[in-house]
């Protein structure tokens, strides 16, 4: 694949030698002599396609995701509160278990929380998850209505409601935190 002369920005100086480089905004950036023409700066942009590409994909990968705006934790928050309280119901009804209210907060850090009064607390950033993620929260709360603890009991009993729990969970290990940067301005 070639790279297309407008994703180039040339700047032209005093100098004998090509140099490349790829700037924090994902841009790449040649610095070239003076009376250089165009074609050979783009042969060379080209013979180096693979670094750029490469080179961009690391800087995409360590750039912290796009912060959310009010408007937009708003709109998370009105998702969660039409679809997690189904889901919870959903579930609670299959495990036979009582629970108080159910708060949807935009928290830093956690992504649910049972209380010993048996609120259910869940982040409006699930919603940026897939639905098995939700669900694999969801049961991981409600089975703290019956184990305040993570013991191999509750484990159990997450793994005998949602068996796909652990694929969720690592799911969610891996790639919550990125989501979880977007709370944080």
């Amino acid at each position: 694949m070639v790279i297309d002369a407008s994703e180039v920005y040339v700047k032209r100086m005093n100098r004998k030698t090509l140099s490349i480089s790829v700037d924090g905004d994902g841009n790449t950036i040649v610095k070239a002599p003076m009376g250089m023409n165009a074609r050979d700066i783009m042969a060379f942009v080209n013979e180096h396609e693979e670094w750029i590409r490469h080179r961009k994909q690391e800087m995409q990968a360590s750039r912290p995701d796009k912060v959310l705006t009010m408007a937009e934790i708003r709109k998370l928050g009105d998702e969660a509160v039409a679809y997690i309280p189904g889901r919870v119901r959903l579930y609670a009804q299959r495990m036979g278990l009582k629970y108080g209210r159910i708060t949807i907060k935009n928290q830093r850090s956690r992504w649910g929380s049972c209380s010993a009064k048996k609120n259910l607390n869940f982040n409006c950033l699930l919603m940026l998850c897939p639905k098995e993620v939700i669900d694999a929260v969801v049961v991981h709360e409600l089975c703290h209505l019956v184990h305040m603890n993570h013991s191999k009991e509750f484990y159990a009993l997450v793994r005998s409601v949602y068996p796909e729990y652990d694929h969720w969970n690592g799911w969610l290990k891996e790639n919550g935190p990125a989501v979880m940067r977007r709370m944080v301005g």
